[in-house]
């Protein structure tokens, strides 16, 4: 099993990895949990994929396992910023204004986390070493970026799992319905994880 953190300077470097990342996004977000995001030639894709972000990929042989963008919350692109700031703004109808409890973030060392997914057919018996690769690379990206706390919107079990495996992790929100399944905001706190 693989972790890689993409970027725009070094996407080139890893041949169609990228590509297959917002594939899986597409069968995750758009084919199993029907949520309406754009997407073209099979790949999903929104205004938050720019070169400011990176994401982070669990691969083993050319196959994609788990996933998650890291954008930074000082970040802005036409009307947008990133993705929880926006909702609460009001620019995104699919996610409800009130998801914090206080005004989201915006600072060099707060990145925001986001379309977090496990594809399905991870067999369970892989399930949480996937999401432990998972969470380790998006923690030291994070950290290789600067971020001392990344603000996330979850499934509402999630924190448990962040807990589990030695990250601090808050709620910054309510639990919310977002596309029928229950949701919240989180603060993780990089501070634990610094040496």
């Amino acid at each position: 099993m693989q972790v890689t953190t993409l970027s725009f300077q070094n996407i080139h470097t890893h041949g169609p990895l990228f590509a297959d990342l917002l594939r899986a996004r597409h069968r995750t977000f758009i084919e199993q949990a029907k949520w309406d995001l754009p997407a073209a030639d099979g790949m999903e894709f929104d205004q938050y994929d720019t070169p400011a972000s990176r994401w982070v990929a669990v691969h083993e042989y050319g196959r994609i396992l788990a996933g998650v963008r890291l954008t930074p919350t000082t970040h802005r692109c036409g009307i947008y910023s990133y993705m929880i700031r926006d909702a609460q703004k009001g620019l995104l109808d699919t996610i409800p204004k009130e998801l914090l409890y206080g005004e989201a973030p915006v600072a060099p060392h707060v990145w925001e986390s986001s379309r977090v997914f496990v594809c399905d057919d991870v067999p369970a018996a892989m399930r949480l070493r996937v999401q432990m690769q998972l969470i380790a690379e998006m923690v030291r990206a994070a950290r290789d970026l600067g971020a001392s706390s990344v603000l996330g919107l979850i499934p509402a079990t999630s924190p448990r799992l962040a807990r589990r495996v030695g990250l601090d992790c808050e709620a910054a929100g309510p639990v919310l319905d977002i596309g029928g399944s229950a949701s919240v905001c989180v603060n993780i706190s990089m501070a634990t994880k610094m040496h």
